[in-house]
This record gives C-alpha cells, structure tokens and sequence, in this order.
C-alpha cells in the first residue's frame, strides 16, 4: 500500500502540473491528437502507443487510463460500432478525462469512450460503488473492516467493474510496472479474465535488462517513476505464459534504453499476446507444414515444428495457426474428408507426430489427374 499510495499521489499531482519525468517519447498520429484537447495531451504519460493495434468496431479496455488520451485516440480508431473502456485508481486523472470526453465526442460526432475507476490489478471491483457502500457505513472498527471485505466480495461477484469475457483488446501504456511485485500475477489473470475468446492484450510498458536489485525495488520515488517495477524483458514475456496466453509477440523494442540507472537500462517494448488456446484437443486429421525460414520452431505448448514437414495438429491448434500472429508461418492442411464433431477422437498434444499423407486423404483415396484440365485459356498452370 506504500508503493500505491506513492504512485497515487505523484500521478495526481502529474494530472494538474505536467510531469517530464514520467513521459518517453511517442511518436503519436497527430490526425487523432487533433481533437483532443492539449489539457490530456500535456497530462498523459506513456512509453508506447498500443492504440494503433486496435481495430474498427472492438471493445477496448484501457489499464491505468490517466488523463485518457489512449482512450481519446481508440474512440477514432474503432469507430462508432466500436467501444473503449478506461480504467484509473486516481481521481484527479479521471476528473481530466470525464471533464474532456464529451468535447473529444462532439467534434468526432459520436460518444463511445466511458472511464471506471478501479485498479488494475482487480478489474472486478468498481471503487466507486464501494465508495458508496462505505459512505453509507464508514469503517472504524475491526469488525467494519471485515464487512468491508464482504461488501467488497459482494460488488465483484454481482456487479462487476469489467465482465469476463467482455472486451476484444486490452491496451495499456506504461502502467503495470506501477502495480506491486505480489500483485502482478493477479494482475495478468484479469487481463486474461476479461478477455474474450480470442481476444488479445496489447501492452507497452518499461522493461529492465537485468534483475533490479532491492535497494532500488524500495526507492517509493523511482517505482513510481516508472523504474523500480519494471519486469525484466524475459520476466515480462514469461508473465503472460504464465496467464494462459499464446502467440506472445515483441511488436516493438526500443534498443536505446530509455533511462539507465546503475547500469541497468530500462527500455519501453510493446508485446501482443493472445487468449483462446484454453479446451479439449480433438483430433480431425488436420496438418499444418511450417514454411521457415528457420529449420524448427517451438511453440508455447512446446510442440516442434520442423522446416515442410506435415506435424499432426488438434483441431484448436489448426484454428488458431489460421490466424493472426501465425497464419503467415503456416501452410493448412485439411482432410479430404472432413471429420464431424462426433466422429473426432481425443488428440494427444503431449506429442509430436508427422501427419501421414493418407490420413489428410483417406486410406482409399486413389485419384489420379487429368493434366490437360489443368490449363485454361490463359495458359497453363
């Protein structure tokens, strides 16, 4: 609570008085700067712009919001069928972005951008209708704080801040370095949470290139200048395994560190990571061939994949690989016969295993082509 309350009150005073020391620099598209009033602009801190990650008509959920320029800039980017979500613990962050949404809306013409504050680290809790739960009973004694808890169990189970499986993307911009070291795996499992399936988390964020050692981890000044949280490059990556995504992806790194303190360079890197990999494995008689250019890869699931071999998949395994981060790796290949839900069998992931040709064809698959059908009339294939 030290180290929150720390960030809470340097980032309140960053939301009147703006605050060079928090800010990398960004190279933003000044189309969408330019209805946004420079009140945000000058107040937002960042290290990255996972904005231009979004996509028309999603639902975006934006962790650690600040004053809402990343919001500001989603809004344009989605559309109005779109929808973006900002999340702030800090009052005077949020007064900035809920005082600027609605002149942002009128000059692009419609509202779709609203600001909840909650933490980030448990996006269940809306704090503001815990606030008003406590108004009604203040807290003075032990046993009201044990209520409190409940009140607070209560509001996450029935009314959710942010709803599991609600959102397409998730973006942040330089905050879950803010949040304490005991607190960022919860914080990982609900961006995992509220995902949908399919969806994926798109974060820039401060990196350390070694282990950041303790004399520094207690400077409250330097966590909350973006420095004493900071995961490690590989720390970070590995974080998101740990939450149940696949298809990580290091969408930029910043070889210039950013600040280097005793020797430790701190850059900003931004990576996507994807949700949906969860489920039984079932076998079609599906097979995908890695085209390179490396001779093998691994994949999260520490499945090989060598260089043009046919390697057995399951059925998820096939749908995820025809997408996005991989669908541009991968040749599909479906069974001439295509298996029905009722007719697959369990498929073992533990494994990796050569698809044998007949397996995709059929056992009795015996045609054979007409070359001349392959030509047209403008030539030949």
């Amino acid at each position: 609570m030290i180290i929150e309350t720390s960030v809470k009150d340097r980032y309140a005073a960053a939301s009147s008085e703006r605050e060079a020391a928090l800010c990398c620099p960004v190279d933003y598209n000044p189309e969408y700067l330019k209805v946004i009033p420079s009140e945000v602009i000058e107040r937002d801190y960042g290290c990255g712009d996972p904005s231009k990650y979004v996509k028309e008509g999603e639902t975006v959920l934006d962790l650690g919001s600040g004053t809402g320029k990343i919001c500001f800039i989603a809004s344009q980017v989605v559309g109005e069928t779109g929808k973006v979500i900002g999340v702030d613990m800090t009052d005077d962050m949020l007064e900035v972005a809920e005082k600027n949404a609605p002149i942002v809306g009128e000059k692009i013409g419609y509202n779709n951008v609203e600001f909840r504050k909650g933490r980030i680290q448990d996006l269940s809790l809306d704090l503001r209708q815990f606030e008003a739960e406590l108004a009604k009973a203040p807290v003075t004694t032990a046993e009201g704080w044990m209520q409190a808890e409940e009140i607070a169990k209560k509001l996450k189970k029935e009314s959710p801040m942010i709803e599991s499986d609600s959102v397409d993307v998730v973006v942040s911009n330089c905050v879950l370095n803010l949040v304490e070291t005991d607190l960022k795996e919860q914080m990982f499992n609900e961006i995992f949470r509220v995902l949908k399936r399919g969806g994926r988390a798109v974060i820039s964020d401060i990196v350390s290139d070694e282990e950041i050692p303790q004399h520094l981890i207690d400077d409250t000044r330097l966590w909350s200048g973006c420095i004493s949280g900071a995961m490690t490059e590989t720390g970070f990556l590995k974080a998101f395994e740990d939450a149940g995504f696949y298809g990580i992806n290091v969408l930029k790194f910043e070889t210039e560190p950013w600040q280097t303190v005793e020797g430790i360079e701190f850059r900003s890197v931004t990576v996507e990571a994807y949700k949906g990999k969860e489920g039984v494995c079932m076998d079609a008689n599906q097979a995908v061939v890695y085209k390179g250019p490396f001779k093998e890869v691994i994949d999260d699931d520490n499945h090989a994949f060598v260089r043009g071999e046919r390697i057995a998949v399951c059925e998820k395994t096939f749908k995820i690989y025809s997408q996005a981060p991989y669908k541009e790796l991968f040749e599909l290949i479906s069974p001439q016969k295509v298996v029905l839900p009722n007719e697959m069998k369990p498929f073992d992931c533990t494994r990796d295993v050569v698809r044998q040709p007949r397996e995709t064809k059929g056992a009795q698959y015996d045609v054979t082509s007409d070359p001349s059908q392959c030509c047209s009339d403008s030539g030949c294939c």
